[in-house]
C-alpha cells in the first residue's frame, strides 16, 4: 500500500459569527421566555461565537447540511483542485437532511460533478474521522487517485424554539400552560452549531505547499460496555435501555420529542475521558509505541472547555502528558459543530503559518453517542 496525503484543506462556516447575547434572537425563545440553563451553559464551555446557517434578519434557512458540505469542496479548488477530477467523496455527518437518501449521494448532487465513488458515513462526532479514514485508505490501496473527506453538520435546524413547541404544549402545570425542556435537551442548545470541512486525500506530496501525511487512524467502541449517551431518533428507557422511533406512534413522537438530540449530562461527565481517551490511548501508546515528545500539537475535540483540564488529567494517567503549549483548538471562535469539528481545527492549524515539516500531530476526537474515541497520527511534509 503506497503511503497518502492531505494536500489541500477548506472550511465553509455559514453566515456572520454569533454572540452568546445574540444565540436566542436567531434560534428562538421557548415559549417566549429566556433559557434558565444558558448562561450556566455558556460559561462552562467557554464558546464566545459560534456559526448557523439561519439568516438573523428574517430567521430563514440559508443553507442544507448538503449544499453547506458542497461549498467546503468547492473550496477545495483554492489549492488548483478541480472538482470534476474528484474519484471518491466520502461524507460524514450527524445530521443529514433526510433519512433518505445517504448525505453523501446529496452532496454529489449539489456538486454535479461527473460520476464517481460516493460513500456516507453515519454516527456523531466521529462520522467525520471515519469518512477520513475510509478517504485515507482507498488512496492507499490504490484504487482511487485522490477522494476528498468531509465533516458537516447543521445543528441549527433541530435547535431552533419551534422545534421544542410541540413538547411544551403537551406540559399543562394547574391553570397556565408553561414553557417546559429538560435540561438534557436545552442543554444543547448552547453546545453545537454548523459548519463544514473537506479534506483532499492524494497519494503524493504536492511539492511546494504545506502537506499532511496520514500516518495511522484508529477508532474504537465502548458500546459493549456503556449505554447511549447521546442520541435523537428514540427514547431512553429507565435502565438506559435506548428504543428507536418505529416502536413509537406519531402521537408520541410529538409528546416525547422523539426526534430532537438528547444528553445525559451525567453520563457523560463520568464516563466520556476514560471511555473515549484513556482505554483506547493505553493500547495506542503500546501498539504504536506513541510518546508524549512525540508529538508537537494534539488536537482535540472538545465540546466544551469544561473538559480541558479532564482530557489533560486523562492524557497523563494514560501515559502521554501533553502540555497545555502544544494544545490547538479553537472551540472559543467557532464552536462545537461535531463531526466538522477536527476539519476545521486542522484547516485552522495548517493556515497559521505554525507549522513546519517533520512536526506531528495527534487529533483526538471522542463520540458520547454511545462512547467512541478517535485517534489520527498526521506528519507535516
Amino acid at each position: 500500500m503506497t503511503e497518502a496525503f492531505i494536500t489541500a484543506t477548506a472550511v465553509a462556516l455559514p453566515n456572520a459569527p454569533v454572540d452568546n447575547e445574540a444565540i436566542e434572537s436567531v434560534l428562538g425563545l421557548i415559549g417566549g421566555q429566556p433559557s434558565r440553563a444558558r448562561r450556566i451553559v455558556l460559561r462552562q464551555n467557554g464558546i464566545k461565537t459560534r456559526h448557523y446557517a439561519i439568516d438573523q434578519a428574517t430567521g430563514q434557512s440559508t443553507h442544507t447540511n448538503a449544499s453547506l458540505t458542497a461549498e467546503a469542496i468547492r473550496a477545495l479548488g483554492d489549492s488548483g483542485f478541480a472538482v470534476d477530477d474528484m474519484r471518491c467523496l466520502v461524507a460524514g455527518t450527524s445530521l443529514p437532511d433526510q433519512l433518505m437518501p445517504g448525505h453523501g449521494v446529496m452532496v454529489h448532487g449539489e456538486l454535479g460533478n461527473p460520476s464517481c465513488e460516493v460513500v456516507t458515513t453515519a454516527g456523531i462526532c466521529l462520522s467525520g474521522l471515519t469518512a477520513l479514514k475510509y478517504a485515507w485508505l482507498v488512496v492507499r490501496a490504490g484504487d482511487a487517485a485522490n477522494a476528498v473527506a468531509t465533516g458537516s453538520e447543521l445543528s441549527s435546524g433541530v435547535l431552533r424554539a419551534e422545534y421544542f413547541a410541540a413538547e411544551n404544549a403537551a406540559r399543562v402545570d394547574a391553570l397556565v400552560a408553561r414553557p417546559w425542556i429538560a435540561f438534557e435537551k436545552d442543554f444543547l442548545r448552547w453546545m453545537l452549531s454548523d459548519g463544514a470541512g473537506a479534506f483532499l486525500v492524494e497519494p503524493r506530496a504536492r511539492p511546494g505547499q504545506l502537506n499532511l501525511r496520514i500516518d495511522w487512524i484508529d477508532i474504537s467502541s465502548a458500546a459493549h460496555r456503556l449505554p447511549a449517551c447521546m442520541y435523537a431518533g428514540g427514547e431512553r428507557d429507565a435502565d438506559g435501555v435506548l428504543t428507536g422511533w418505529a416502536k413509537f406512534s406519531p402521537r408520541e413522537w410529538a409528546e416525547k420529542s422523539i426526534f430532537a438530540i438528547k444528553q445525559d449530562v451525567k453520563l457523560l461527565d463520568s464516563q466520556v475521558v476514560e471511555a473515549t481517551l484513556e482505554i483506547p490511548l493505553r493500547e495506542i501508546i503500546a501498539r504504536r509505541g506513541l510518546k508524549a515528545d512525540d508529538i508537537d500539537w494534539f488536537l482535540p475535540h472538545m465540546s466544551s472547555c469544561y473538559f480541558r483540564q479532564p482530557i489533560a488529567d486523562g492524557l497523563a494517567r494514560a501515559g502521554l502528558p501533553i502540555p497545555f503549549e502544544r494544545w490547538f483548538t479553537n472551540l472559543e471562535s467557532r464552536g462545537n459543530m461535531g463531526s466538522a469539528s477536527i476539519y476545521i481545527m486542522v484547516d485552522a492549524l495548517r493556515r497559521s503559518g505554525r507549522l513546519a515539516a517533520g512536526q506531528r500531530l495527534l487529533c483526538f476526537v471522542p463520540e458520547s453517542g454511545r462512547f467512541s474515541g478517535g485517534f489520527m497520527s498526521l506528519t507535516v511534509v
